[in-house]
């Protein structure tokens, strides 16, 4: 049985760490000049709609969100027993010659991400390609690494990472879920 072991974060907790993520894609890009966010499906989206807001509050300027469904691109399509359910990707701008920030809720062995990267190059040629995660759970299978993190949470392979937030989950805080042997 499941069972959750301890909170990393609470809603005030992820409110500072969307903050601080906000200030240094500000910061490292000088401004928002060609800045673009894309939240992959499911809980990137809301956390790049977050950040988006969080930007205009500091610079007075909109940054465009576009939602990526990675679905398609996965490595492990074949291995599904069940058949994926597609969502659509809402990108209603272009990429080329962008920086885009990638967005995503917890990195794990880095393989989401590589499928979100293949998508993305799909949509055209960015400049730059970065990537925020609230969580960095470590464990990583590809050499992929996040320009932005929350938190960093080291865990054993019997533990699962789990962001809830308000806009899916209706509730908000990060948990460490001890897995079943």
């Amino acid at each position: 049985m499941t069972r959750e072991k301890a909170q990393i974060l609470d809603q005030e907790g992820i409110r500072r760490s969307l903050t601080r993520i906000a200030h240094e894609i500000i910061e490292r890009n000088k401004g928002t000049g060609n800045l673009v966010l894309i939240g992959i499906r499911r809980r990137g989206v809301p956390l790049a709609e977050r950040l988006a807001e969080r930007i205009k509050d500091i610079e007075g300027s909109s940054v465009p969100v576009g939602t990526l469904d990675i679905t398609l691109y996965r490595d492990d399509l074949t291995t599904m027993a069940y058949q994926p359910l597609v969502r659509s990707t809402e990108v209603p701008f272009s990429v080329s010659g962008k920086t885009v920030v990638l967005v995503d809720d917890v990195i794990y062995t880095g393989r989401t991400i590589r499928a979100a990267l293949d998508a993305v190059i799909d949509l055209g040629r960015p400049r730059v390609i970065q990537l925020a995660v609230l969580i960095d759970r470590g464990h990583r299978e590809l050499p992929i690494r996040p320009d932005y993190v929350g938190k960093n949470v080291p865990t054993s392979r019997k533990e699962e990472a789990l962001v809830k937030l308000n806009e899916i989950d209706g509730e908000e805080r990060v948990i460490i879920l001890e897995l079943p042997d």
